[in-house]
């Protein structure tokens, strides 16, 4: 029987144990991203500080029990009593939703923090929270945990400085073990860094300490993305203006890359999935540059797409405006209409005048925007379904040292599966060996792989032929050896475990280099193998076209059972597999050296045009920007060499 739904059926939930309850309403997830996104959280309070002209530094610390501490050198946070319940104003903005100063004009001309829920939040799902503040020529001090407070706000000592010192501890409760990442901090500081000319910014995390203070703005932003891209044209374009109450300013370039990538804030947040403000920076660009083609005679009516004339550029576009609206509370989409308007407004005028007076630099863009198209249109022609070949299998190791020597200048940055935490949590879940077993990583690259076994096993040695990779892989592996795996310069039974991942499609006679693997084992011990899989039959010679066209060295489409056979074969026995889907980004996958452009129209028209029954077999979304994400099958391999005897 159903229970009587009347007024005793009603929950309310007290302070902030609603935040605790539903943490992904406030914070997006509780995974990586919405650990992060509190760290964002205070760090943007700091940063809303020194656009208000109060903070010139601000400080973080990530502690090893992975605590983060945040504190800058602003007003501090009023500790006066708070009108509504005589409690101090700090502890009603730490304890309370929508509680803060930036509801009021005056006090905050633009910010971040819109909602009154950031820092409340933080306190929330934290098991530890210290406040500490100086201000009013007091040092003040208050504890929190989980969403309340521990203790009254205690007056430690005077104090002739003023700021504001955040620390927290994220409550395993709600995060379980995942931690921040120094790493991901400071690549988010130093973004802040560019944006805040002047704003020193200090990270101090696993016994180092990294400081960023640029006077450079958003065209220094926009040097340092573009690095390792040749431009297409000398100078940047750079774009300030104000319309509607929204100030904008923009600062792009061309390369010859393949890939887009914008970089768009709002009050300095990031907004990584675009929203109005990009919608009008795309529309700008689309219509100043057909206009400009077509004046002066440097397209024959082509009608070039937006994707067309965005393909290679890089762009930092940030705007300030009074009370932006966005799609939630983590801020990842801008939905205030106005910026839309007065976005593409300011970027029609300025652009147009800045290609009138750089007619070189516009005839190159416009030629790169052309050729994108008519490398779109061969490629929509060419996209007819393909059986799959048999390739040479006569490669000379020559190639891949070049190429992959080539690629290791932006290995880490050149697709998201390198990295992916949980792909390499797969590989070393399957660990089976003794703390103290040696380990060997077979065609090693940057190391990751083998770096994953960090405090499972006792020694882990890497091979690789390429030296470049095998410079990256010794500052994580225990040592690197250079040579090949088709015959691995070692003697027979070395090691407890071999590891390896995505290798074996790239080899031609791929039985031998598992034979290499087999004889340097020792009797009992372990390989631990990841390949990139089709999810069958179906998607399997589509899948191959797809990663032929994007890696020339491509030779064997494994399926899960020819895999299986070729270990089985080998002399292994006691095969476990688990499978692992990974979300790849194709446009930064296939943005590489070895794809050239056609073939990289190629491979997005094999995405839009894939058959329905690939579509049935193998996910993948192509979204209505034109970007493709697709969700790769990952299965990791663990097999025994039989005991002797």
């Amino acid at each position: 029987m159903l229970p009587t739904y009347d007024a005793s059926s009603i929950t309310v939930l007290p302070g902030l144990a609603a935040v605790r309850q539903r943490p992904g309403m406030y914070i997006g997830s509780t995974d990586e991203d919405g650990l992060h996104h509190l760290a964002w959280e205070v760090v943007q309070n700091a940063v809303d500080e020194a656009l208000a002209g109060y903070c010139r530094n601000i400080d973080v610390r990530l502690a090893a029990d992975g605590s983060l501490s945040v504190e800058d050198d602003g007003r501090g946070i009023p500790v006066d009593a708070h009108a509504s319940d005589g409690r101090p104003a700090c502890e009603v903005v730490l304890t309370t939703l929508h509680a803060g100063a930036k509801f009021r004009p005056g006090h905050y001309a633009v910010a971040g923090g819109l909602h009154g829920v950031g820092i409340s939040c933080v306190n929330a799902l934290s098991d530890q929270l210290r406040l500490r503040i100086a201000r009013d020529g007091g040092d003040w001090e208050q504890e929190f945990a989980a969403g309340e407070a521990r203790g009254p706000l205690l007056r430690l000592g005077d104090s002739g400085v003023s700021g504001t010192t955040v620390q927290f501890h994220p409550d395993p409760l709600i995060f379980g073990d995942t931690r921040l990442d120094a790493g991901r901090i400071a690549r988010h500081l130093e973004e802040q860094a560019f944006l805040c000319p002047g704003l020193s910014l200090t990270l101090r995390a696993d016994g180092r300490v990294s400081a960023w203070r640029y006077d450079t703005g958003i065209l220094g932003y926009l040097d340092h993305l573009c690095q390792d891209r040749p431009p297409v044209h000398p100078e940047a374009v750079r774009i300030e203006g104000e319309r509607d109450g929204v100030r904008i300013q923009l600062a792009m370039r061309w390369t010859t890359a393949y890939r887009e990538e914008v970089r768009a804030f709002v009050n300095h947040v990031p907004t990584p999935q675009g929203g109005t403000h990009v919608d009008g920076l795309s529309a700008a660009l689309t219509r100043c540059l057909e206009r400009y083609a077509q004046v002066h005679g440097l397209s024959q009516g082509e009608p070039f797409a937006g994707y067309d004339v965005r393909e290679g550029l890089v762009a930092v576009l940030t705007i300030t405006m009074a009370e932006p609206a966005f799609d939630g509370q983590t801020k990842t989409s801008l939905t205030s209409r106005v910026a839309t308007g007065a976005v593409d407004h300011v970027v029609t005028g300025a652009l147009t005048s800045w290609l009138g007076g750089h007619p070189a630099a516009a005839a190159a863009i416009i030629g790169k925007a052309l050729e994108a198209y008519r490398a779109r249109a061969a490629a929509r022609r060419a996209s007819e379904r393909a059986r799959y070949q048999r390739v040479d299998e006569g490669i000379s190791k020559d190639i891949y040292r070049r190429q992959f020597g080539i690629r290791s200048k932006n290995w880490h940055d050149s697709a998201r599966w390198i990295t992916d935490q949980g792909l390499l949590g797969a590989h070393a879940a399957l660990c089976e060996v003794s703390p103290d077993a040696r380990v060997l990583d077979a065609c090693c690259g940057s190391g990751v792989v083998g770096n994953s076994f960090r405090g499972r096993v006792g020694h882990i040695t890497g091979l690789d032929i390429t030296p470049e990779m095998a410079k990256l892989a010794a500052t994580r592996l225990d040592e690197v050896v250079l040579g090949d795996v088709y015959a691995a310069p070692f003697p027979d039974a070395s090691f407890d475990l071999v590891c390896n991942r995505e290798v074996l499609h790239l080899l031609p006679q791929p039985q031998r280099p598992v034979a290499e693997f087999f004889r340097v084992l020792k009797p009992g011990g372990q390989l631990v193998v990841g390949q990139l899989v089709p999810y069958s039959a179906v998607d399997a010679p589509w899948m191959f076209r797809i990663l032929k066209k994007k890696q020339p060295l491509f030779f064997n489409n494994f399926l899960v059972e020819d895999f299986a056979e070729l270990l089985l074969g080998a002399g292994f026995d006691d095969l476990k597999m688990v499978e692992y889907i990974q979300t790849e980004d194709i446009d930064l996958w296939i943005d590489t050296h070895e794809t050239p452009n056609l073939q990289r129209h190629q491979i997005r028209s094999l995405y839009h045009h894939a058959p329905a029954e690939v579509r049935a077999a193998h996910p993948f979304q192509v979204s209505p920007s034109g970007a493709i994400l697709d969700h790769w099958r990952w299965c990791v391999f663990s097999v025994r060499k039989p005991s002797a005897g």
